[in-house]
């Protein structure tokens, strides 16, 4: 658990920011996503990555470490049961809060947090193996191709295009370059 807050608590006393944290992630993995204010939000979010952690690890001990927490059977089987399953393949990170304004009554700062639940994207090899990489496959195909193919090929890359529709135009523009000397002479 972590260690305890210096200074006034969230609820009162120590034991009563204990249930209303454990209360909140409660309802966060009931719902997958709770509207709070910012500070209960910033407060819930190390407890609930730490027992999604737990759950991730799926044996017995944890589940009984996390029902000492939350004390809800239910929660605790949907957290071990649905959610761990979809964030098996996160390193952490697994909630998202975001600001939302201040609430209407007495201008509190509000916030959402949610369990991000999407997958994960993995991430690109890094720039130095790429990039060693690169130059010996680039090698390779230049000395089998024909020598007129290639500026067109280095046109086409030089025009940087990212999509379909771009690299249509990049074309025709290259194309209507090469014509245009070809018609004043």
């Amino acid at each position: 658990m972590p260690k305890p807050t210096k200074g006034p608590r969230l609820g009162g006393g120590p034991a009563h920011e204990r249930l209303l944290l454990a209360n909140l992630a409660a309802a966060l993995f009931t719902h997958k996503s709770i509207t709070t204010t910012e500070t209960k939000a910033k407060r819930v979010r190390p407890l609930a990555e730490r027992l999604i952690t737990f759950a991730k690890r799926g044996d017995l001990h944890a589940r009984r470490r996390v029902l000492s927490v939350i004390g809800d059977k239910g929660v605790v089987h949907e957290l071990f049961a649905e959610i761990a399953p979809l964030v098996a393949e996160r390193e952490g990170g697994y909630t998202r809060i975001t600001k939302i304004g201040n609430r209407k009554g007495d201008n509190a700062p509000m916030a959402v947090i949610e369990l991000v639940l999407e997958p994960v994207n993995p991430k690109p090899k890094s720039a130095k193996k790429s990039a060693a990489a690169a130059p010996a496959a680039e090698a390779e195909p230049a000395e089998e191709a024909p020598v007129e193919e290639a500026p067109v090929a280095d046109e086409a890359a030089e025009a940087g295009a990212e999509s379909p529709e771009e690299g249509a135009a990049a074309e025709a523009a290259a194309d209507e370059a090469v014509e245009a000397p070809a018609d004043e002479k």
